[in-house]
């Protein structure tokens, strides 16, 4: 469905509302759909329910909820969310499959530019620990979206943030010579707490999660193996993707991008109940938001926008997992199929993702 064809299909809902007597406006001649802003998702959204509130005479999210009740009952669209003051997300149907498709097609390289641009950046921080750890991790995400990426230090790097933390920088200076470049990378300082005693990726989780405006926590509570550790969260449901590949390898199938909905089909044991749905529409849209998310990272130099989106994605695909494998005597299915492509898919976003941050991404935890 093309853009124009569903501008169509949003006036055809106007009407049937209209005709069914619960809106009293004059149908518009057109309206517009465009990608969603941010707080939006989906495909497209539409501004339509805010243009026919006031003439309708019914608050905006009303006017919305009518539509979308329409809307959804449509051939060729999968899902119509209302967000903010009523503006209708729409996601057509068959670009769930087209998205995973790319995703695993790309692996951890999704979202990446597909060549240099040419743009060389410059990147120089102070002689601070959580300041060349970011400059390290921004590196990495320019370079994800095509750029050039020299970096400098003012002064000679300590040896344990290369040999622990992982910091590869290009040049630095010396006490008497320091680097001659103004510094542009210049977080709230973590000293004097020392991140390294944490290791490689809890240290550098703990400088790069939170916001650059913000001091970073440096304690042991980043290592611990719970719910509300987001690192852990993070690296858990990787390696849960990665355990479900092998797990189905074991019964026989793979992945294969479709639909994911089990609607329609029983259970082989009596006992099993399969759920009408296992709410994979919040999952898809922080998936396809990815690319989204590295291009600001990138142009705001701000890994802490890339860290939090992996834990959005992470708490969006842990309560899925449980549905991908088949239950009891249950034969593995196309939805078991599309479902472990769907996991497949959000750990090679969370995989990708932790690579830039210089993080490992597990294949057992």
């Amino acid at each position: 469905m093309t853009p124009v064809e569903l501008s169509r299909t949003v006036l055809r809902a106007v009407r049937r509302a209209v005709d069914d007597g619960e809106l009293h406006v004059a149908v518009p001649g057109r309206t517009s759909v465009t990608p969603p802003g941010p707080g939006g998702c989906g495909d497209y959204a539409t501004n339509v329910a805010l243009q026919l509130a006031r003439s309708a005479g019914q608050p905006p999210l009303r006017v919305a909820e009518i539509l979308r009740e329409r809307l959804v009952r449509t051939d060729g669209i999968s899902d119509v969310v209302v967000t903010g003051p009523g503006f209708l997300n729409i996601s057509l149907r068959g670009t769930e499959t087209a998205l995973v498709r790319e995703i695993l097609l790309s692996g951890p390289r999704y979202g990446h530019a597909d060549r240099p641009t040419g743009r060389l950046v410059q990147l120089h921080a102070p002689h601070e620990v959580r300041a060349v750890v970011v400059m390290d991790a921004v590196a990495r995400v320019l370079r994800s979206q095509g750029s050039l990426v020299r970096t400098s230090c003012v002064g000679r790097p300590e040896p344990e943030w290369a040999d622990i933390l992982g910091v590869d920088i290009d040049a630095y200076g010396a006490p008497d010579a320091p680097a001659p470049l103004d510094v542009n990378v210049r977080p709230v300082p973590a000293t004097p707490d020392d991140p390294t005693p944490l290791g490689r990726d809890a240290a550098r989780w703990a400088l790069l999660h939170p916001a650059l405006h913000d001091r970073p926590r440096i304690t042991a509570d980043h290592l611990v193996q719970r719910e509300s550790n987001p690192l852990f969260r993070v690296r858990y449901a990787h390696a849960r993707t990665r355990a479900l590949t092998r797990n189905a390898a074991d019964l026989g199938f793979h992945a294969e991008p479709g639909d994911t909905d089990l609607r329609g089909t029983q259970a082989a044991v009596p006992e099993i109940v399969v759920p009408e749905t296992h709410g994979t529409t919040a999952l898809r849209h922080t998936l396809a938001d990815h690319p989204r998310i590295l291009q600001a990272a990138a142009a705001h130099h701000a890994p802490d926008r890339l860290a939090r989106h992996l834990v959005t994605v992470a708490d969006a695909v842990l309560p899925f997992l449980a549905a991908v494998l088949p239950r009891g005597a249950e034969k593995p299915s196309a939805a078991h199929r599309a479902r472990l492509a769907l996991a497949e898919a959000a750990g090679a976003v969370l995989a990708g993702g932790l690579s830039l941050l210089g993080i490992d991404a597990p294949e057992h935890l």
